[in-house]
């Protein structure tokens, strides 16, 4: 009897499991970790890139978030399979100084080298910013090399270059209340030029704006928010100038968001769908629009309530596909591929 109650419980808590997963949408055509073991207990804050060698994704690992241990790690997909994490990048100052690592951002100059860009300090309101570069696609770096004072690059999501070739970064501050900024590079990266800062850090509480690139270099710029909501900001003359910005419907928990600007000309945006005054980061949806304002949902990467999915990273590859990483419950980085071929669009209702 006590062997069949085991087996039981057993079974009830794997159907509990099982219906807490989320049913991969139909666009989803690949879906796994970056890595299922390293010598790190936690990990979160990812980004992706494509290299001319192929994918390469960096997050950061240690102990815990704002442990001095905390480095900067790196993978490549090679031949279908992800490399075993590497550490690139640590906050180390002497042999008795050491501060953690922050939030890496990857960026493939064309034509050019890959950058690493990522922070390092005791605290976000504290932080400065650091660079390193790659000629193979990641597998070596160059020494860190720090970006000039007032210059924190990009601070969470991948930065967009346009059709000059300017880069255009989105950058924020924490020092003295939340606000946005944008830095832009004419040259790729070696010098930049910061923009005004934007929104209220009293009533917005603005950071880590999620750039999409759309047709004729129209940037759309997606904010994380104290105020319950995702925050938009527009630019039409390559990041010089930029709208006040404004709420969408869309709602957000204080998480991480990112955009990116889709080949058909829409805006996609991976965000967790959560209204206020709900502080939770599961879900973990996906979706899409062609003016900012109105949205359908194309997509749930993870819905399993108590969960934390979230700081999601995007990217358009050359093939179409569209990949995502995302700290999967602070434990891994979880990979997704969708295929915007298979998008069945449906509508997000207001809160919901």
């Amino acid at each position: 009897m006590n062997l069949r109650l085991a087996f039981l419980g057993l079974l009830t808590a794997c159907l509990a499991r099982t219906q807490a997963a989320v049913i991969p949408d139909p666009c989803e055509t690949r879906r796994e970790f970056l890595y299922l073991s390293a010598p790190f207990p936690e990990c979160h804050a990812s980004t992706l890139v494509e290299t001319p060698s192929g994918l390469v994704a960096s997050w950061f690992g240690g102990t815990r978030e704002k442990h001095p241990d905390v480095g900067i790690w790196v993978s490549r997909l090679e031949r279908g399979v992800w490399t075993p994490p590497v550490e690139v990048a640590d906050g180390v100052e002497s042999p008795t100084v050491r501060h953690p690592t922050w939030n890496p951002v990857l960026h493939q100059v064309p034509n050019g080298p890959l950058h690493l860009y990522y922070k390092v300090g005791p605290t976000p309101d504290s932080w400065w910013g650091l660079v390193k570069s790659s000629s193979d696609g990641g597998k070596t770096w160059s020494a860190a090399k720090r970006l000039p004072d007032g210059i924190l690059g990009p601070i969470k999501n991948h930065a967009v270059t346009l059709s000059d070739g300017t880069i255009v970064s989105g950058s924020s501050d924490e020092a003295g209340g939340w606000r946005v900024h944008f830095e832009t590079s004419r040259d790729q990266g070696v010098t930049w030029q910061k923009s005004s800062d934007l929104g209220d850090p009293k009533t917005m509480g603005l950071i880590q704006p999620g750039i999409a690139l759309l047709p004729k270099d129209q940037l759309l710029a997606f904010c994380r928010s104290r105020a319950g909501q995702i925050y938009l900001t527009r630019s039409t003359d390559g990041g010089r100038h930029w709208t006040p910005p404004a709420p969408t419907s869309l709602p957000n928990p204080n998480s991480g968001v990112d955009a990116v600007g889709l080949r058909d000309g829409r805006a996609l945006l991976v965000y967790n769908h959560v209204p206020a005054p709900k502080r939770a980061r599961s879900p973990l949806n996906v979706a899409v629009s062609r003016d900012g304002t109105n949205w359908e949902e194309v997509a749930v990467l993870e819905d399993e309530p108590g969960m934390e999915f979230s700081y999601p990273a995007v990217i358009q590859a050359s093939n179409g596909d569209v990949h995502i990483t995302y700290t999967w419950k602070r434990q891994r980085i979880r990979h997704v591929v969708l295929d915007p071929a298979r998008f069945r669009p449906r509508p997000v209702p207001a809160g919901r």
